[in-house]
C-alpha cells in the first residue's frame, strides 16, 4: 500500500500541520521498530470475534482489542474493516504488536487500555521504580501500580532494591479508573507461564534424556534445578556424587549450571515432579564396577572418616566407595584409644578386608591387626615368661602343668 493510499482518507480531516506531522511519525518507523506510546495510522486488515488486525507502518501486524472498535453505545462496531484509525503502540513484547484507539485525551486512552488489559488478562509491562511500604510502586503506561512484595517472584529476593529500574510484564489484578487504583502481579504471571512451560517441557523431554540446568536452591534431601521457564526439577542427595553427602552444597553451588538426566517425570496434583540426576548424567559409571581392580583384598590404603557410629566408623576410600571399620576390629588394638578419639574428617590407614559385591559393600579392617599379639606378650612378661623361650601361650601353660 502507498503512503499517498494510506493517508488519503485522512487529508480532507486534519489540516496540512497535522497530516505533515503524521506523515512523519509514520515514514520515520517504515520497516523498523515500534515503541510504546508511538502513534501512527493504520488500516483495519480483518476483524475476529475479540480482535482486529491493523497495519502497520512497520513490516509486522498489529492486534486491537474489538471492544476498543465499538461505538459509544459500546454495542455495535464504529468501523469495519479497510477503515484507516489513528491508534498507540501498547505492548510490544512477545512477539507481538498491541495497540489501542487514540481518544480524545492520551491519559484516558492510557487507562482504557489497561483496563483492557485487565478485562482480557494481557500482560503490562511496567518498570519498577521504587520499594515501598509492603511491595513496590511500578511505572506502566505512565500510571503508577503497586506490586505486593509476595506478588513480584516466586521467592523475592531479600534485598528489594534489586528490582528497581527493571522492566518486567505484570498481571493487573485490580483496577478501579477512578481511583486510579490498580495492583499488578509478576508472580501470577509467572505462575501461568510455569503451567505453559511444563507443557512444553513434557512434549520436548522424556525419562532419560540429559538436559542442562541451574542450581536454584538447596534443602537438606537434596538440590532443586531450574530447567528454564520456571520448570524445577529435584535432585536428591543420594543423586548429587557417588560419594555419601550430608548436605548438597558439599558438591554444588547456587547459580552453578549441571549436566543432569531425568530420571522420572510424574503429573501429581495439577503439578509436574522431575526427578534428576547429577551423577548418572556424568559419564564417569558407578566407582563400584572398579572397586575389585583398585581394592583387591588385603591391600591397604588411606581414608577419610565420613561418620562415626556406635559399632564403627565409616571410612571413604575413594569416589563413591565407603566401607565399614567395625568396632570389633580395633577394639582390642594397642592404638584402640586412638581409635576411639577419632572422628569426621579425620584420615585413617585401613585394610580391606572383605568385600560384599553384589550389596555394594566392604568389611575394612587395621592393617596387621590380625596378627597383632603385643597385648598378649605383656601378659606374658608381667608372668616371668618369655615367648622367645617356650613359642606360645599355650605352651607356656602346658609346660608349667
Amino acid at each position: 500500500m502507498s503512503k499517498k493510499d494510506m493517508f488519503g482518507d485522512v487529508i480532507s480531516k486534519h489540516n496540512d500541520n497535522d497530516f505533515a506531522s503524521m506523515f512523519e511519525s509514520n515514514s520515520d518507523s517504515v520497516g523498523g521498530k515500534l515503541f510504546v506510546g508511538q502513534k501512527f495510522i493504520g488500516e483495519i486488515l480483518s476483524m475476529g470475534k475479540a480482535e482486529s488486525f491493523v497495519s502497520t507502518p512497520s513490516t509486522q501486524d498489529a492486534m486491537i482489542l474489538n471492544v476498543d472498535l465499538l461505538d459509544t453505545d459500546k454495542v455495535t462496531f464504529k468501523y469495519k474493516t479497510g477503515d484507516k484509525i489513528e491508534v498507540v503502540v501498547v505492548n510490544t513484547k512477545g512477539g507481538e504488536i498491541r495497540v489501542s484507539r487514540v481518544g480524545s485525551k492520551k491519559a484516558s486512552a492510557d487507562m482504557d487500555s489497561l483496563e483492557d488489559a485487565y478485562d482480557m488478562e494481557m500482560p503490562v509491562e511496567g518498570r519498577v521504580t521504587e520499594v515501598c511500604n509492603g511491595g513496590f510502586r511500578v511505572q506502566i503506561q505512565n500510571k503508577t501500580a503497586f506490586c505486593p512484595v509476595s506478588q513480584m517472584d516466586y521467592k523475592t529476593a531479600a534485598d528489594h532494591s534489586i528490582y528497581v529500574d527493571k522492566k518486567f510484564e505484570f498481571l493487573i489484578t485490580q483496577f478501579d479508573a477512578r481511583a486510579r487504583n490498580i495492583v499488578v502481579s509478576r508472580r501470577k504471571l509467572l505462575d501461568l507461564q510455569k503451567v505453559e512451560n511444563e507443557g512444553e517441557f513434557m512434549t520436548k523431554f522424556k525419562a532419560g534424556d540429559i538436559v542442562e540446568g541451574t542450581v536454584n536452591r538447596f534443602e537438606k534431601f537434596g538440590a532443586f534445578i531450574g530447567l528454564g521457564g520456571g520448570v524445577e526439577g529435584l535432585c536428591h542427595i543420594s543423586e548429587i556424587g557417588w560419594s555419601r553427602l550430608q548436605d548438597p552444597s558439599e558438591v554444588l553451588s547456587l547459580g552453578q549450571t549441571v549436566q543432569v538426566k531425568i530420571l522420572d517425570i510424574l503429573e501429581m496434583d495439577t503439578k509436574l515432579k522431575i526427578s534428576l540426576s547429577v551423577k548418572a548424567a556424568g559419564g564417569e559409571g558407578d566407582p563400584w564396577m572398579r572397586v575389585p581392580e583398585n581394592f583387591p583384598l588385603g591391600s591397604q590404603h588411606d581414608g577419610v572418616i565420613e561418620k562415626k557410629e556406635q559399632y564403627g566408623l565409616f571410612v571413604n576410600i575413594g569416589p563413591g566407595v565407603t566401607g565399614l571399620l567395625p568396632r570389633s576390629k580395633w577394639r582390642d588394638h594397642i592404638e584402640a584409644a586412638g581409635f576411639e578419639n577419632k572422628k569426621k574428617g579425620d584420615k585413617i590407614k585401613i585394610q580391606i578386608d572383605e568385600i560384599l559385591f553384589e550389596q555394594k559393600r566392604i568389611s575394612l579392617g587395621v592393617p596387621g591387626g590380625g596378627e597383632d599379639q603385643s597385648w598378649r606378650d605383656v601378659q606374658v612378661a608381667k608372668s616371668g615368661f618369655s615367648t622367645n623361650r617356650f613359642g606360645n601361650l599355650s605352651d607356656m601353660l602346658n609346660k608349667k602343668k
